[in-house]
C-alpha cells in the first residue's frame, strides 16, 4: 500500500509559507538597542560568513528599538545589498518574535540563529554548520566559562534545571542563542504559529537528529542585558506551560496529598476530643493551617490562569507582530524596500 501524506493525517502541519531556498546559509540577528554592537557585530559576522565561501544572507530584525539601531542596519544595506536584509518592526515584540520573523523571510537551506551582544562570538558559527553538515537538523551552543553576572548565572542554571524536570526536552543550555537549524525545522517552527513559544525547545521537539556543541562566550562589551529577573521567569512560565502539563500534574498530586493529611488531622482531632477533651489553645494552629491551605488554593489558581492565558492568546488570533518596512535589495529581492502589505517597491526608499 502507498504511503499517504496531508494535511488531513494527525499531527501534520500544514506548509510552511517560506520563500524558495536560494542560499545556502541565512544568519538571524534580532536586535533591540544595540547601536554600540552593530558596527563590531557586522564587521566580525560578515568577515566570518565570507571566509566560508558559502552562499549567504544576513537578516537583522530591528524589534523596536528606541536608539540608532535601525538607522545603523539601513546602512548596512546600503553596504552590502548582496547579502544584508533588515526586518524593521513598529515596536518591541520581543526576541522569540524577532526570530520568529526573519525564519518567515528567510532564503537559506540552513539557519542559524545569534544574538547581537557579540557574547556568542560569530566565529564559533563554523562548529555549527559542521554539525549541520554532518546530517543533524538542530544543533545547540552551550557557552564554556560564562561571562555573566553572579545572578546571570545561577538563575539561568536554576531554570535550566526546572526545564530540565518539567519537561523533556533536553538541551543543556537554553539561554544559548547560538544556534542553526536545517530548513525542514524552521518550517515547522513557522508553521506551528504559536503566539507565546520558545524557540530553542520547540526546535528540539520538532529536530529527529539534535546535536550540542560547546561555544565560547564573552562578556558584555557594550549596553546591558534586555533579560531581567521578572523576564527570566515570564520565559520559564512559557516554556513550561507551552511543553509540559507536569506544573498542573504536580499540583493535583500535592493536593491529593494535602487532602489526605487533612483526613488524618482531622481524624486526630476528634479521637483527642473523645479520650482527651477539647483543645484550649489550638486556634492559631487551625489558623496557620488555612493560611497554609489558602496560599495553596491561590498558587493552583495562578498555574491554571497560565494555561488558560495561554488558551486565551492562542486562540484569539492577532497578529503576532507589525512589520514597518522591510528593507532588501537583494537579487533575489530586486528592490530595496517593501511595505508590509506587499505592495511592491517604492521608489522614494526607506
Amino acid at each position: 500500500m502507498a504511503a499517504v501524506e496531508g494535511p488531513d493525517l494527525p499531527g501534520h502541519l500544514p506548509p510552511a509559507r517560506l520563500p524558495p531556498a536560494s542560499r545556502d546559509i541565512s544568519v538571524v540577528v534580532p536586535v533591540f538597542n544595540e547601536e554600540e554592537n552593530l558596527a563590531p557585530l557586522k564587521g566580525r559576522l560578515l568577515a566570518v560568513m565570507d571566509g566560508l565561501g558559502r552562499s549567504y544572507e544576513v537578516i537583522f530584525t530591528n524589534d523596536g528599538s528606541a536608539d540608532a539601531s535601525a538607522a545603523i542596519l539601513r546602512g548596512f544595506v546600503d553596504e552590502r545589498p548582496d547579502v544584508v536584509r533588515v526586518i524593521d518592526f513598529d515596536r518591541n515584540y520581543g526576541q522569540h518574535m524577532a526570530i520568529m520573523a526573519a525564519f518567515e523571510h528567510c532564503r537559506g537551506r540552513t539557519i542559524v540563529t545569534i544574538d547581537a551582544d557579540l557574547q556568542n562570538p560569530p566565529e564559533e558559527i563554523p562548529k555549527l554548520l559542521a554539525l549541520t553538515d554532518a546530517g543533524h537538523d538542530a544543533v545547540g551552543g552551550y557557552r564554556a566559562l560564562r561571562q555573566d553576572s553572579f545572578f546571570r548565572r545561577h538563575a539561568s542554571r536554576a531554570i535550566n534545571r526546572i526545564r530540565a524536570v518539567t519537561t523533556n526536552i533536553a538541551m543543556r543550555d537554553q539561554g544559548c542563542m547560538l544556534r542553526a537549524y536545517s530548513r525542514s525545522v524552521v518550517e515547522r517552527i513557522v508553521a506551528s504559529g504559536e503566539t507565546s513559544t520558545f524557540i530553542p525547545a520547540l526546535a528540539q521537539y520538532f529536530a529527529a537528529r539534535p546535536a550540542e556543541v560547546e561555544v565560547a562566550h564573552a562578556a558584555r562589551a557594550a549596553g546591558e542585558s534586555k533579560y531581567n529577573l521578572y523576564k527570566l521567569i515570564r520565559l520559564n512560565f512559557d516554556l513550561m506551560t507551552g511543553f509540559s502539563l507536569v506544573p498542573l500534574q504536580v499540583f493535583t498530586l500535592f493536593g491529593m496529598a494535602v487532602s489526605g493529611a487533612s483526613l488524618l488531622l482531622v481524624a486526630y482531632l476528634a479521637l483527642r476530643r473523645i479520650f482527651i477533651g477539647p483543645e484550649a489553645e489550638g486556634l492559631f494552629t487551625l489558623f496557620g493551617i488555612l493560611f497554609f491551605l489558602v496560599g495553596v488554593v491561590i498558587t493552583g489558581l495562578g498555574i491554571v490562569g497560565e494555561y488558560v492565558g495561554r488558551i486565551y492568546v492562542e486562540v484569539r488570533r492577532r497578529p503576532r507582530y507589525s512589520v514597518r518596512a522591510l528593507h532588501d535589495r537583494t537579487e533575489e529581492a530586486g528592490h530595496r524596500w517593501t511595505d508590509p502589505e506587499g505592495a511592491g517597491p517604492e521608489e522614494a526608499g526607506p
